[in-house]
């Protein structure tokens, strides 16, 4: 807990890697994801760093690994993810894998080329076996047989009867929108000196040239003269025709090239296999060592290229465990890496450490801004007030169901693999925050136990604190007097009728009341005042945490102590007000029951109002007082701190440096890291200058403009945020309507309608099923997301803005945790 009230100490170090065994140090630390480094070589191009020529090999390879990642996609297969933790590989496994990778890429290659060639054969063949099993009859072939017969082929080879005729056949197919074209240019072009016969295939083949399967239209053409075969031959080339020569062994080609095509087919898939096998094991093997050249690219190389060195952020308790790993990762070398804390004047950056619970809340704070180094953090204490301010915008017992039983169920499955692979985009969504819905909507059960509304219709579980009973017998209530007044009111000054307050929440009895509305409108604009105020009060106290912790004490008298006072006196007398009326008794006197509105505009005006009664003796004074307290505190916040740190600067630089003792400037020096920890505040420190700097130069006017800002900020700021905590009071309604309506829309006209026409049961599944739809998709998705994005701004404006700055940048240690993703 004490890491996530506040970022952990992070602490600068300085490693010596002995040049042997820098690869295997990194590689460990790489595992481990203890270190940030800092680029050592900033001004050095990146083409002249030393490791180089290694990155360059690593990146070939990624792209030799993409063209084998890719057949392995086109062939319809997926890559498996590698089982255990890998390590880098040594740099002399480096050149194994290229080779092998070579030799894997260059076979499939050759294997893709034969296949597509052979392809493209066998799809030629079939196209021919279909051309010739058509069944053309060339009209000259009966004369010159001795009878018919089935076995004589559609096309006789070279020496056969038609050779005496001098008759050529050509054979081919053509697509069937071109046949037509294509036999009436074929009889203009040549005169009628040839006869054409077109048949369309009975079933699709595949094109050649594209591998799609389409419609064939095959055709038969004999002709006299070699002219005309000329002419034929072009216009058949035009028009993309194949043509196909006659020959007597076909069926012959066509077994033996599927076969042929069946052993390669037969061999890629034994070549993709044995991709499938080492390629995932490969990739996250490069990425690492990749990585691992890209960090020693950030190292210095020292005066005798004996060692590396390189510096880095670390968090101070990992320390130890830094040291064991180097310790392990040099043994083999027989020199030991070395690793010792240096001193910095840098802020360090912000390292706090989350788990699966507390990892969506950390995020809603960091959107805002990163914290800066060891400065309060507000995700444990938004782990409540989020989930809450939500519920108080989305109170109903359904709805708060229905989200608390999703989240469930993705909490129950988080460890399931197809629910962490999901890639659809909401999903991932919805799944990181799985927590944060998961207390959104416990929190909205309980305050739609609060509101008393469950799919915006009350329940009564308990009995109601109100009775009619005591008010018909006392007022004499007739048959008449009934017919005549449709609406009664209930009287609480007759004795009887009011029995006492609903023992939880709000009295299911004001669901039938005509006045429900401006009941709850009172009810729930009061509670946001409470609510708003409280959390901004808090937000200001955790101030305190801030200026103890840098050692600021002047900012808990100067700052904080006005603050406090211009915000309570104001809005928190305010609180007292509302709370005050609440515990009068104004049933008797509710016409002259005084308002607190008017009241509070009186304060600022200094008057008072005839007609409006105080709610207790004296208030008019108490009430000037609070302003005038509050009025003063504007000054000290707007000149307090300027002041004193003017008068710090003078005393300071008249004591001068010469005042400082040598032994004063060394352990200045050895505490530098704790000393400048203390410097960072919220003003001329927010830099991460230290403030016992004397060399930092003050400049008085900045600070006052720096404070001017600051005090209007806040001073405004109360106003316009204590207003703007009215949406929880704004949307609370608009919800409770909004469900209000949807049930008399859909639900109350089809409970009349199933009775009228006497089929309840089978009118209310649509009925029911469309309620349900637009539950989901109004009231929990719309409504949810809209409450969701109040409940946000209502943290990163009007809570965080009063202690928390989140100008800090987070620790992004080397690891090697996104490689194996």
């Amino acid at each position: 807990m004490g890491s996530m009230f506040r970022s952990e100490e992070v602490v600068l170090v300085q490693l010596f890697l002995p040049t042997s065994a820098a690869y295997t140090c990194v590689s460990q630390l790489g595992e481990l994801g203890l270190v940030e480094f800092r680029d050592l070589n900033a001004s050095v191009s990146a083409f002249q760093r030393r490791f180089v020529g290694d990155v360059r090999r690593c990146e070939e390879l990624e792209k030799t690994f993409l063209f084998l990642q890719e057949e392995v996609r086109r062939a319809g297969q997926v890559l498996s993810r590698p089982e255990g933790r890998l390590p880098a590989p040594p740099p002399r496994d480096l050149l194994r894998i290229q080779e092998e990778t070579d030799r894997l890429a260059q076979e499939l290659r050759d294997v893709r080329g034969n296949q597509q060639s052979l392809q493209v054969q066998l799809q030629q063949l079939r196209l021919h076996a279909a051309v010739l099993g058509q069944g053309h009859s060339p009209p000259l072939a009966a004369t010159h047989a001795d009878g018919p017969s089935e076995r004589i082929p559609l096309l006789q080879p070279p020496g056969g009867p038609h050779q005496d005729l001098r008759v050529n056949f050509v054979a081919g197919a053509v697509e069937p929108s071109k046949a037509a074209a294509l036999e009436r240019l074929l009889w203009r072009a040549c005169r009628g000196f040839l006869i054409a016969s077109f048949r369309e295939t009975e079933r699709q083949l595949e094109d050649p040239v594209t591998g799609e399967p389409s419609t064939w239209m095959t055709f038969l053409i004999s002709y006299w003269g070699e002219q005309i075969g000329q002419k034929i031959r072009k216009i058949t080339d035009c028009f993309h025709c194949h043509i196909f020569p006659y020959a007597e062994h076909e069926e012959g080609r066509l077994g033996a090239l599927q076969q042929v095509l069946g052993e390669t087919e037969r061999f890629l898939s034994q070549v993709l296999a044995r991709v499938q096998q080492l390629l995932p094991p490969w990739q996250v093997q490069i990425r690492k060592m990749k990585a691992v050249y890209l960090a020693l690219n950030q190292c210095s190389v020292s005066a005798t290229h004996k060692c590396l060195i390189a510096e880095g952020w670390c968090a101070a308790r990992d320390l130890p465990t830094l040291r064991q790993a180097l310790q392990d990762g040099s043994s083999e070398a027989g020199v030991s890496a070395v690793v010792h804390r240096i001193p910095c004047r840098d802020m360090p950056p912000t390292l706090i450490r989350t788990n699966c619970f507390t990892a969506s809340f950390q995020g809603i704070v960091d959107a805002y801004g990163v914290g800066r180094y060891q400065e309060v953090n507000p995700a444990p204490y938004t782990i409540i007030t989020f989930p809450f301010l939500f519920a108080v915008m989305f109170g109903d017992v359904g709805h708060g169901l229905l989200m608390f039983l999703f989240a469930l169920a993705m909490v129950l499955t988080e460890n399931r693999p197809a629910v962490k692979s999901a890639q659809n985009e909401i999903w991932q969504t919805f799944f990181i925050g799985r927590y944060l819905l998961l207390l959104m909507g416990l929190f909205s059960v309980y305050t739609g136990f609060i509101y008393n509304e469950c799919f915006s219709r009350a329940t009564a579980i308990f009995s109601s604190g109100w009775s009619v009973a005591a008010m018909a017998t006392q007022s004499d209530w007739s048959d008449a007097f009934l017919a005549q007044h449709p609406l009664l009111a209930l009287d609480p000054n007759v004795s009887g009728v009011f029995l006492g307050p609903y023992p939880f929440g709000i009295d299911p009895i004001w669901s039938l009341a005509v006045n429900h509305l401006s009941f709850l409108n009172s009810f729930k604009m009061k509670m946001s005042v409470i609510l708003g105020v409280t959390h901004m009060t808090f937000g200001v106290v955790l101030g305190v945490f801030n200026h103890v912790h840098f050692g600021q004490w002047h900012r808990l008298l100067l700052e904080t102590l006005p603050e406090l006072v211009f915000l309570l006196g104001l809005f928190g007398y305010l609180v007292f007000l509302i709370v005050y009326k609440w515990l009068q008794d104004y049933a008797a006197r509710a016409a002259s029951a005084p308002s607190i509105l008017i009241h509070f505009i009186n304060m600022f005006l200094f008057s008072r109002s005839p007609t409006n009664q105080p709610l207790f003796h004296g208030q008019e004074a108490v009430q000037s007082a609070l302003v005038i307290l509050a009025l003063v505190t504007v000054p000290v916040l707007l000149l307090g701190t300027p002041l004193f740190l003017h008068w710090r600067h003078r005393s300071r630089s008249q004591r001068g440096p010469a005042g400082r003792q040598p032994d004063e400037d060394k352990s200045g020096i050895l505490d530098s890291s704790d000393a400048s920890v203390a410097g960072w505040g919220p003003d001329e420190e927010k830099a991460g200058c230290p403030e016992d700097g004397e060399e930092a130069e003050f400049v008085l006017s900045e600070v006052l403009m720096h404070q001017a800002i600051h005090t209007i900020e806040f001073c405004l700021g109360c106003i316009s945020n204590t207003a703007s905590y009215l949406r929880l009071w704004a949307l609370s309604l608009a919800h409770a309507q909004l469900s209000e309506v949807l049930w008399a829309m859909v639900m109350r006209s089809g409970l009349g309608l199933g009775r009228k026409l006497g089929v309840a049961a089978v009118a209310l599944v649509p009925i029911f099923a469309a309620f349900a739809v637009l539950t989901v998709a109004i009231l929990l998705v719309m409504e949810g997301l809209s409450a969701f994005l109040h409940a946000l701004r209502l943290h990163w404006v009007e809570f965080q803005n009063k202690f928390y700055s989140g100008t800090g940048y987070k620790l992004s240690p080397f690891t090697f945790a996104s490689e194996e993703d």
